[in-house]
């Protein structure tokens, strides 16, 4: 489960589907936009310290979290540049936002289509924004413009 929301203080509730069921935890992330699209976020080192309890009072048929605070109390507190996909398919419109995410970026902050694929993946937020006219879903790609040293119009 790679997520940005799970962080210090944070609470994950895992179904148990096997007694005696073991757990593990993977690489840890320093920065990662949700969606995580292109296969990889900012990987770190990380030390994590957990604690697990078996409560038997609750059932979760898939992982559930409860965060610690707000989604993003001290980041991204400027504009964000979205770019949208629209479609029959969310998984297409999806794709979409991505692909206009990256154009974006590449001419308007003359990336590389590679690297503005990689930036997509860690620092640019996928949002389901739309699903009242179905069948066309509305999927919006958030870019924040705080991680940029100079804001372009474009």
């Amino acid at each position: 489960m790679d997520t940005k929301y799970l962080t210090k203080g944070a609470r994950l509730f895992l179904p148990v589907e096997v007694p005696g069921a073991l757990y593990s935890m993977g690489d840890g992330h320093a920065a990662q936009g949700d969606g995580e699209v292109c296969g990889t976020a900012i990987e770190t080192p990380m030390r994590a310290t957990v604690r697990l309890t078996v409560r038997e009072d609750m059932r979760v048929p898939e992982p559930q979290f409860l965060t610690s605070g707000p989604l993003s109390p001290r980041t991204n507190i400027g504009p964000y540049y979205a770019t949208d996909g629209v479609g029959p398919d969310m998984v297409e419109a999806t794709r979409q936002a991505v692909r206009n995410m990256i154009e974006h970026i590449e001419r308007t902050y003359g990336l590389s289509r590679n690297d503005a694929y990689m930036l997509c993946s860690v620092a640019v937020d996928l949002k389901l924004c739309e699903v009242v006219d179905m069948p066309n879903w509305l999927v919006s790609a958030f870019l924040p413009q705080s991680i940029f040293t100079t804001s372009i119009t474009p």
